[in-house]
């Protein structure tokens, strides 16, 4: 029998203006099923100055939340530290090494797009996406930075909807955070 994979999420970071916002669909695909429309897939972190969303398994997402926060409290709030640190973990752990899902995590100052292959990216244009319509809100961030003056929430808000529009795997429940 073939496994049935998560397939799906688009989770995107906007920064402008000395802003920064998280947006996420609310859907969850099994297969080629809709799951669930309304999931929320960001979170506030360090007493809301930390923003994180995930693309992938949600037990795998928020076992690697717990650790994140963990090492935010580690490393005394510094999220770069804390999300280098946890992308070695991450790579050279046997069981977190086996976990599917990336993460973006920003704070007033930084974003940053973390996987288990030991990435820490932080993005040159503000614009970080991941998920299945990744690729489509990332393209649509772009456009709307160059061409519009939206806000770095109205930009990630208005992206998710394109995306929405083009991606089987992405719906029009957005959830939004802003720092």
């Amino acid at each position: 029998m073939e496994s049935i994979k998560f397939i799906g999420t688009t989770i995107l970071a906007v920064r402008k203006d000395g802003k920064v916002a998280i947006a996420g669909d609310g859907q969850i695909s099994l297969g080629n099923t809709v799951m669930k429309g309304t999931a929320v897939k960001i979170r506030r972190m360090r007493g809301g100055d930390v923003l994180a969303g995930f693309a992938g398994s949600t037990a795998d997402a928020l076992t690697l939340y717990d650790k994140f926060d963990a090492k935010l409290e580690q490393y005394g709030g510094n999220i770069t530290r804390a999300a280098v640190e946890l992308a070695k973990d991450w790579r050279t752990d046997k069981i977190l090494r086996k976990l599917e899902a990336l993460l973006i995590i920003v704070d007033k100052e930084h974003s940053f797009l973390l996987s288990g292959n030991g990435d820490v990216i932080e993005p040159e244009e503000g614009i970080a996406a991941i998920g299945s319509g990744g690729t489509f809100a990332a393209s649509a961030a772009k456009a709307l930075m160059r061409h519009s003056s939206l806000s770095a929430k109205e930009v990630a808000v208005e992206s998710l909807k394109i995306a929405a529009e083009v991606c089987i795997y992405t719906n029009d429940y957005i959830s939004v955070e802003e720092l």
